[in-house]
């Protein structure tokens, strides 16, 4: 049975989560948030106390579970959904995903998931890497104080409280981190179109996303997305 595959890449804070996640629920296909998996990897990492610097200390993937359900991430059969958006697990999430047989294992799972559904697939190696021949290919990204400022929202929406100005620095360092790491670093896929969300509304996003899948798009709406 053939499948689709939606990729969508970008930065922290770019709004590839919250839009990945609509474009599932609009075409009815499995969300599948691969950052998540790696927030949830290192929440585990930290709690075994292993070294996060060490990759040999990561044999516990092997016996570690994922699922997915409405969007939800399970590990372990928990739901660790606001678990992982700790500070702690974000100032490491990077470092953790930097190791390659890390990656080698949950690439091979995500994989092993879209071929088997049609899914809306986001991260930072998805178009390029995970899912080269995914049927669209999005890179989403915004400008630092707008990426910023939504994860400041978000975090208080979870009453996690960070002062703005340390989230801009954070995202600043996590940039430089993702898009120089030797493994699969932060980049668009060679044929994605990459759409700045700086100025525009979630929904002019999942909009512009929608009318490309379904080729309503003319190749002009489709270089106005490109910047």
């Amino acid at each position: 049975m053939a499948t689709t595959q939606i990729a969508i890449d970008g930065p922290a804070g770019a709004g590839k989560s919250t839009i990945a996640k609509l474009v599932a629920e609009l075409f009815k296909y499995t969300y599948i948030d691969t950052g998540a998996m790696y927030r949830a990897i290192t929440l585990k990492a930290m709690r075994l106390n292993v070294e996060l610097n060490d990759e040999d200390a990561f044999d516990f993937l092997n016996q570690t579970s994922f699922d997915y359900e409405n969007g939800v991430l399970f590990m372990d059969s928990v739901d660790v959904s606001r678990l992982i958006r700790s500070r702690e697990v974000s100032n490491n999430v990077s470092l953790v995903s930097s190791h390659q047989r890390v990656r080698e294992i949950l690439v091979e799972r995500q994989r092993a998931i879209a071929h088997h559904k049609n899914v809306v697939m986001d991260g930072r190696d998805i178009g390029y890497n995970v899912l080269p021949n995914a049927d669209f290919k999005f890179f989403l990204t915004a400008n630092v104080a707008t990426r910023a400022k939504r994860r400041f929202l978000e975090n208080a929406q979870n009453g996690i409280h960070i002062p703005l100005e340390d989230l801009k620095n954070e995202i600043i360092a996590r940039d430089d981190f993702d898009s120089n790491r030797t493994i699969t670093p932060l980049k668009p896929a060679e044929d994605a179109i990459v759409i700045d969300t700086s100025d525009m509304k979630i929904e002019d996003v999942v909009k512009t996303i929608e009318s490309i899948v379904r080729g309503e798009n003319n190749h002009e709406n489709e270089s106005s997305a490109r910047r």
